[in-house]
């Protein structure tokens, strides 16, 4: 993991300088990391929902999903260890938690973002009559900012009594 994460540091921090009065360096490495990972699951999100569930309610036997439901579960899918890796070895790397400790705050809030996104997709999609694609966008840009919060103060904090 180090390797990986030797060669990503690097490549962050060169694009820095320019934001330097604008973000420390933590913030920019989550934004820049974040929104790789963002832009990874979107992808997901819009090639499935246009070619693997387009059109197609995904029954499960106790649940159906709508197209724009199952491709939000497919993203969350990569995004979740994508994500949890530039999060512990990129973006908090300095933190007092042990990593066991870590990836279960992680866990806990990537699976209320996703419940977050989820409930605003479907009021979107399904109540306001959005496109998905559109609708994902929005909801993004939500979920984006409930989770900073939430991985610097409760999954990576860094400050405080080590546990």
């Amino acid at each position: 993991m180090n390797h990986l994460r030797d060669w990503i540091l690097p490549v962050l921090d060169f694009f820095y300088p320019p934001f330097r009065r604008i973000f420390s360096k933590q913030t920019f490495r989550y934004a820049a990391s974040g929104g790789a990972n963002v832009v990874l699951g979107f992808s997901i999100y819009s090639g499935s929902f246009e070619y693997l569930f387009k059109g197609r309610v995904w029954d499960l036997g106790f649940y159906a999903l709508q197209p724009h439901s199952a491709a939000l579960f497919l993203s969350f899918c990569v995004t979740f260890p994508v994500g949890f890796f530039m999060a512990k070895y990129v973006v908090f790397p300095d933190s007092f938690l042990s990593g066991r400790i870590q990836l279960f705050r992680y866990f806990l809030i990537c699976q209320f973002n996703l419940f977050l996104n989820w409930i605003l997709l479907k009021i979107g999609v399904e109540y306001l009559q959005i496109h998905p694609l559109p609708a994902q966008l929005i909801t993004i840009s939500v979920v984006v900012a409930v989770s900073y919060l939430a991985q610097l103060y409760f999954s990576f904090r860094s400050i405080g009594v080590k546990e």
